[in-house]
């Protein structure tokens, strides 16, 4: 496959995977907690580089494989951190996540419950084999990862004629 296939189908794998979240979110009812939409930003950005990298910018197509190789490993590393919240390994975020009510006042509680998010990010909404829809995203953006970077490696195009820029 040449640089050109493994840019388009990037592209077409992060633009698969924003169309899943949404169809989750639209048609299945499941909201996105804060942490979800972050997970979404790099795809947008990865479509985007795969637009530019195989139309009107496709001299630097090198460069923006590269970018979208660290977009991708981006991605990973958000969902691996959302499913370690999920799955209590670590704390997420405080404006997402319930936090210690050992210590709390019962207004202090009641701020607290009264100021959360609807959807949180330490609750597992969705799982499939094991893996949460965090977990099922740092994969599926680790292999898009490679297909950047082995486009990055060897990014001669099919109407290139000359093995390097």
């Amino acid at each position: 496959m040449t640089a050109y296939g493994r840019m388009l189908l990037a592209g077409a794998g992060s633009a698969a995977l924003l169309l899943g979240a949404l169809g989750f979110q639209f048609l299945g009812g499941l909201a996105p907690c804060p942490m979800c939409i972050w997970q979404r930003w790099p795809h947008v950005a990865a479509v985007v580089i795969a637009a530019l990298a195989t139309t009107v910018l496709w001299r630097r197509r090198r460069w923006l494989a590269g970018l979208g190789a660290v977009v991708m490993l981006v991605s990973a590393g958000l969902g691996t951190f959302h499913a370690g919240v999920e799955w209590n390994w670590w704390e997420g975020p405080t404006t997402c996540t319930a936090g210690d009510i050992a210590q709390l006042t019962a207004d202090q509680l009641m701020a607290q419950i009264l100021g959360a998010p609807l959807v949180r990010c330490d609750e597992i909404v969705w799982e499939l084999l094991g893996l949460t829809m965090a977990g099922w995203n740092a994969l599926i953006s680790l292999g898009l990862a490679g297909l950047w970077a082995a486009s990055f490696v060897w990014w001669r195009m099919p109407f290139d004629a000359a093995p390097r820029d």
